[in-house]
């Protein structure tokens, strides 16, 4: 019953920036936990950013700095500004909660080229 559609992935060069966005049915989404997770090829998917139901963030390291996520209770959507992008960031980006409910959505690509 919970759904989670990411769209926003494009090609960008190095340096480039992105902003992919989700989103997410389910009535508790407001009071959950949501995060920004990224499988690159040949690689286990991974938690890249976090926020709480409160606005509180975290980072991965390798994106601290650089990417921001953000949320909007009102519209169940959740976003990711991603700045100063680097070729190690081609991945395909999904959102879920933190920690993720047993749903996947078809992920956005992001193509950062060299």
């Amino acid at each position: 019953q919970v759904q989670f559609v990411e769209s926003g992935g494009d090609l960008v060069q190095p340096g480039g920036s992105l902003r992919v966005s989700c989103a997410a049915s389910g009535s508790i989404f407001s009071i959950y936990p949501m995060g920004w997770y990224r499988q690159a090829p040949g690689k286990q998917r991974e938690l890249v950013a976090a926020i709480t139901d409160g606005g509180s963030t975290d980072y991965a390291d390798s994106v601290k700095g650089r990417f921001t996520i953000s949320r909007d209770n009102a519209k169940n959507m959740l976003y990711l500004r991603m700045n100063s992008l680097k070729p190690e960031d081609t991945a395909v980006y999904y959102c879920n909660a933190d920690p993720p409910y047993d749903h996947w959505g078809p992920g956005t690509q992001v193509t950062v080229s060299s």
